[in-house]
């Protein structure tokens, strides 16, 4: 396993009226940032906060190219970003425990946070198609050029980890500085992870280690 010191490139926040960050997700533009009863779009160019949607956004959130997916309590939306309309639910498949959340492979990525695993779920019926262990208490998750990544958050100590999306071997990890939580996780799609910072109000953007540097 490879571990590196996480190198936290950009700060952002806190944001006027946003007290917590609880998901994050990108959808090639904005970030999307879960905010307790919003999504907010953030732009990592200008450093601003845009437009909001209601809805019911205390944990992970994930975005599939056209829609949002939303974990709400003890169920999982899919969301019209345009509008905040709910689109469909399913079942959280762990109850009030879910906590990150990313799309891949036509499927849902979901971290538990007291349960420590990721389980793999069928977007349409909330069915468990695998489950991953993990020693730490999961937070956002997502994907990347085929690698699965996951934040962790305990003892006010938080990681990202690169884990075999097969085993749940952890075969990277990125330390962050004692105190600097993770709660959201999502990759830009290159070169740097966004990364939620819970009750600080903060984003963070981190770089992304290539495999074999």
């Amino acid at each position: 396993m490879q571990r590196y010191s996480a190198e936290v490139i950009h700060e952002y926040g806190p944001f006027p009226g946003i007290e917590c960050v609880h998901g994050v997700t990108f959808d090639g533009r904005y970030v999307w940032l879960a905010t307790g009863e919003t999504l907010t779009t953030f732009d990592p160019d200008s450093g601003s906060t845009g437009r909001s949607v209601d809805a019911a956004a205390s944990a992970g959130t994930a975005f599939d190219g056209r829609h949002l997916f939303q974990i709400a309590g003890k169920r999982i939306q899919r969301i019209d970003p345009e509008t905040g309309d709910v689109l469909a639910t399913i079942p959280s498949p762990s109850g009030d425990d879910d906590s990150g959340l990313a799309w891949a492979e036509g499927t849902l990525w979901v971290g538990q946070y007291e349960g420590r695993k990721v389980l793999q779920v069928d977007p349409r019926t909330g069915d468990v198609l695998r489950t991953l262990e993990s020693n730490r208490r999961v937070t956002g998750v997502t994907w990347v050029d085929g690698e699965l990544w996951h934040g962790t958050w305990e003892s006010d100590e938080s990681d990202v980890r690169r884990i075999d999306p097969h085993t749940g071997e952890v075969q990277q990890r990125l330390e962050l500085p004692t105190d600097t939580h993770v709660s959201g996780l999502e990759s830009d799609g290159a070169d740097y992870f966004f990364c939620g910072g819970g009750p600080s109000g903060r984003l963070r953007t981190i770089r992304r280690p290539r495999q074999g540097a």
